[in-house]
């Protein structure tokens, strides 16, 4: 999946999509056996084998031909491709990508017509809906929990009774860890990160439409000036306070005792840092309750594609419960239908807190032309210890508002 830092879309991508949409009337449609031309954005090595090796096994058995390329900058690749009047049939869409791509008419809406539909967490049903219509089908997703080094935590005294529930716990066991000359929690310092706390405060960014800039609330604010108290107590910490390139990389180097991430930790931490003993837990609750971020990316089709129902069936079987099963124990992902998360949690028990998150989600934005609009507030955050919480999110609404209309 395409984790943080990767907000803004390739100016090529923007332009190609918005000048060179899908041209007027239908496209004629292939019978018979296809050619899927198939783009996706890997994580890794273990990745591209496993949906390359999915692929062929699909097909072997359907007759069909599959090709899957490997992109090495996807935005830029789909832009050059659209330009070109050639976009691969299939392709990953991030979620923080998707309106884009559906506002200028690039992708086929076709998932509402998948035999698993209503199989999708809904909020993942979400992410990928637009002006009322679910285009594309949800490939796998990760959510945000609270990671504990089992080490530093016992040295500061506490054990699993203290593992926070809520803000006021958070902060005291924080204070109690900082006591004893630890950083309590690394802290990445975008969006991706501090917006799980606007989420427990009760607020979001935008309306559940898309329509409505929800920025400028006592909600967020509430949040952002608990985030503040942390930085300035010193209670939390940025990567970059901790001269470390993410959160994750302070917490696998010993720098702090607790962090917020994504289950995407667990191969971070397994490669790079194999010796750190650590626990997942469900995010402390805030005032509005529990609430956390989803990460997720669809498997787009192209509306250009003259193998629609060719596509569709690839896509049907790219996300059948043992196919994502399969794709699950290959490269550490969540499958994004309900109906596997009992096999799911046999085979991973120590995943539950992601999974549980699924329940009290938010998805990232869904509104086009947010890109620069979330960069310039991330540049905010990145200040919130010494800003003003209510001025970032009013000049957050201001830039919403602006974008939604523009």
């Amino acid at each position: 999946m395409v984790r943080a830092g990767l907000r803004a879309l390739a100016v090529v991508c923007l332009l190609a999509l918005a000048a060179c949409g899908p041209p007027p009337g239908p496209v004629p449609q292939r019978t018979g056996p296809a050619d899927l031309q198939i783009l996706i954005g890997s994580s890794g090595a273990a990745e591209t084998k496993a949906v390359t090796d999915a692929a062929a096994a699909w097909a072997a058995a359907s007759g069909n031909a599959v090709t899957v390329i490997p992109a090495q900058d996807l935005d830029q690749q789909l832009g050059q491709a659209f330009a070109g009047s050639s976009p691969p049939d299939v392709f990953y869409v991030d979620a923080a990508r998707f309106a884009d791509f559906a506002s200028v008419g690039a992708l086929e809406p076709y998932a509402d017509a998948l035999a698993a539909a209503g199989d999708f967490y809904p909020t993942l049903r979400q992410a990928f809906t637009y002006q009322g219509r679910f285009y594309c089908a949800p490939k796998d997703f990760a959510t945000l929990a609270l990671q504990i080094n089992e080490d530093l935590w016992a040295r500061a005294g506490l054990s699993a009774a203290d593992v926070p529930r809520d803000w006021a716990q958070l902060t005291a066991v924080a204070e109690r860890i900082a006591a004893r000359g630890i950083t309590p929690l690394a802290l990445g310092d975008t969006v991706e990160r501090i917006g799980a706390f606007l989420v427990q405060a009760g607020g979001w960014l935008i309306s559940p439409d898309g329509t409505k800039a929800t920025a400028d609330s006592p909600q967020n604010a509430a949040a952002l000036t608990y985030v503040q108290r942390l930085l300035r107590a010193g209670l939390a910490r940025y990567p970059s306070a901790l001269d470390t390139g993410w959160a994750g990389e302070a917490f696998g180097r010993g720098l702090a005792a607790m962090t917020i991430e994504g289950n995407w930790i667990k191969g971070a931490l397994a490669g790079d840092y194999p010796d750190v003993r650590y626990t997942v837990h469900a995010l402390p609750a805030g005032p509005a309750g529990e609430g956390t971020l989803s990460f997720t990316t669809c498997w787009g089709i192209s509306a250009r594609t003259p193998y629609r129902s060719q596509a569709v069936a690839f896509v049907q079987a790219m996300t059948a419960v043992d196919q994502q099963l399969a794709f699950a124990s290959a490269y550490g992902v969540m499958p994004s239908v309900v109906t596997a998360r009992d096999r799911y949690l046999q085979a991973f028990p120590a995943d539950r807190a992601f999974l549980d998150g699924a329940g009290h989600a938010q998805g990232p934005v869904n509104a086009p032309k947010m890109g620069n609009v979330l960069s310039d507030f991330d540049t905010q955050l990145q200040r919130l210890a010494v800003a003003d919480p209510q001025a970032i999110l009013r000049r957050l609404q201001r830039n919403m508002t602006a974008a939604l209309r523009g």
